[in-house]
């Protein structure tokens, strides 16, 4: 053979390897990538369907599924339980997040727990966070509806004891903080500070130090809320996510499937750009010597319109 042409043919070899190698190195990426996404989607959307998702009645999935397709206003009644068997613990925070895509603007109105009204399904008037104790997500979804005179397209219940694990998986949150108090053998100064989970545990229980009482406790707790979203908005590291939305499945429950979450993320993620909480009003009185919060309509009508604006 001539040598030339061997040595022809072994260039050309040689140049083919030096064509694939790259090829096959992007392959292998593009398949340990996806092996890595397929984890990620998957692993999320087990943690979200298998273990978070619980089904209610009071809430017409047809019409929410709609609103959301049109990306219209949604109204999530978040509940924030005070024991640990979230079946039976009473709804120490209750408040109303309306995400408002076309204006990107979210607000969160919180509902005193000592507020009297009319518990749906009883036909009695109690403090509005008996509710969710006497009939679970249903009878808290359908008095707050009766009580504000709004429709509610989702709810969320977090048992408050989950805060600590949930705001440490995420590292830290950022708050603004209006009182200068110590508890717990913790410090918190005025202005902006960073809380671990068990300072977020700290910060959201004291009361006594609050001259607002359990009102200024409701306001921590919105702020908790708003660090918790602004915070898990940020989110890059695909593990962490995974590990997140486990720590979730723990701790909440809620009617949100995973493909809503996807729609929420796409369509409404903007909304976290303004900010707005409110805490609705009203007075304080004794009732068979039992303390309740009385709400006058035009504060409800107010809330209302704020709600659906």
């Amino acid at each position: 053979m001539n040598p030339n042409k061997q040595r022809n043919r072994k260039g050309k070899k040689k140049r083919n390897w030096w064509i694939l190698t790259p090829l096959i190195i992007l392959l292998i990426l593009i398949v340990s990538i996806g092996s890595y996404a397929a984890y990620v989607f998957f692993g999320v959307k087990n943690n979200v369907d298998g273990k978070m998702y619980e089904s209610v009645s009071a809430i017409d999935s047809n019409l929410t599924q709609k609103k959301l397709d049109d990306r219209e206003n949604l109204n999530i009644l978040l509940l924030g339980i005070d024991a640990d068997s979230e079946e039976s613990g009473r709804s120490d925070a209750m408040m109303v997040m309306s995400l408002k895509p076309e204006t990107d603007e979210m607000t969160l109105v919180s509902i005193p727990r000592d507020t009297r009204t009319t518990i749906i399904g009883r036909g009695t008037e109690d403090k509005i966070n008996h509710a969710f104790a006497f009939g679970g997500p249903d009878m808290a979804i359908e008095t707050v509806e009766n009580f504000l005179g709004i429709d509610l397209d989702f709810f969320v219940r977090i048992n408050m004891e989950g805060l600590e694990e949930l705001v440490d998986e995420l590292g830290t949150i950022t708050i603004n903080n209006e009182l200068e108090f110590s508890q717990g053998g913790y410090q918190f100064p005025l202005g902006p500070i960073d809380l671990n989970g068990d300072m977020t545990m700290n910060y959201v229980r004291m009361r006594k130090q609050d001259p607002d009482g359990d009102f200024g406790r409701t306001e921590r707790q919105r702020k908790v809320i708003e660090g918790i979203i602004n915070e898990g908005a940020t989110i890059s590291n695909a593990t962490r996510i995974v590990e997140f939305t486990d720590i979730l499945g723990n701790n909440m429950g809620t009617n949100l499937e995973f493909n809503d979450m996807l729609t929420l993320l796409q369509h409404y993620r903007n909304t976290r750009r303004n900010f707005e909480s409110y805490q609705i009003q009203g007075s304080g009185t004794m009732i068979n010597n039992i303390y309740y919060y009385l709400v006058p309509d035009e504060e409800i009508i107010k809330v209302r319109e704020m709600i659906e604006s």
